[in-house]
């Protein structure tokens, strides 16, 4: 089943990608996830039953987060292909967690495991807003945590169904953005990443509003 899966997922974001071959960016510095996240949701929704899966893909909000989570990580990195391939790495997994759950994949302690993370990922990104807008509130220890423990759910819910590429994927996002010098200083007093850390918490909130996060 993981050749399917890498397969299916393989075509879907090969067609995406050349859909989007022109309009990846906004402009010179600002990747547009919206334009392939939204392609993503249109061609995987078109073949999966059920409107239930929809939350799996990337709406205007989760777009948005993209775009802006892709600004960070070039302006922290100063690494525009770095950055474009974080996102990209992203929106692949969610493509394949989406054929997974499409094809029915996931056992009953996956699933478990899933609702696990959707409950320390929601509570890493309310860290995230707190420390942003509550002054000297910054706790690197808990938003570590949060984030460490998101991603041992992620593995272990996908670890019997991707490749170890697909994996190295997952790793590579979770290793970025929960690197303990990189929130050092995004979280800093005066930091220079405090404009774009703002949109990335708007996203957060209304994410929250939405009822997606």
């Amino acid at each position: 089943m993981t050749a399917m899966v890498e397969l299916e997922s393989w075509l879907i974001y090969q067609c995406i990608a050349t859909e989007c071959s022109n309009c990846l960016f906004m402009s010179e510095s600002a990747f547009r996830a919206r334009d392939i996240g939204l392609r993503a949701q249109k061609k995987i929704l078109s073949r999966m039953a059920g409107k239930n899966v929809a939350r799996a893909f990337i709406d205007d909000t989760t777009a948005s987060l993209l775009d802006n989570l892709y600004r960070l990580a070039k302006q922290y990195s100063d690494n525009k292909k770095e950055a474009e391939k974080l996102i990209k790495n992203i929106i692949k997994v969610v493509i394949k967690l989406g054929v997974l759950h499409r094809n029915g994949q996931f056992s009953a302690e996956e699933l478990k495991q899933a609702e696990r993370f959707k409950t320390k990922f929601r509570m890493a990104g309310m860290a995230i807003i707190s420390f942003y807008e509550v002054d000297f509130s910054y706790d690197r220890n808990y938003l570590t945590a949060a984030l460490g423990e998101s991603h041992k759910c992620l593995q272990f819910i996908v670890s019997k169904h991707l490749t170890e590429k697909s994996l190295s994927r997952i790793d590579s996002v979770f290793n970025f953005f929960s690197n303990e010098q990189f929130l050092d200083d995004i979280f800093q007093v005066n930091s220079p990443y405090k404009e774009t850390l703002g949109r990335i918490v708007a996203d957060l909130n209304k994410a929250i509003e939405n009822g997606d996060l």
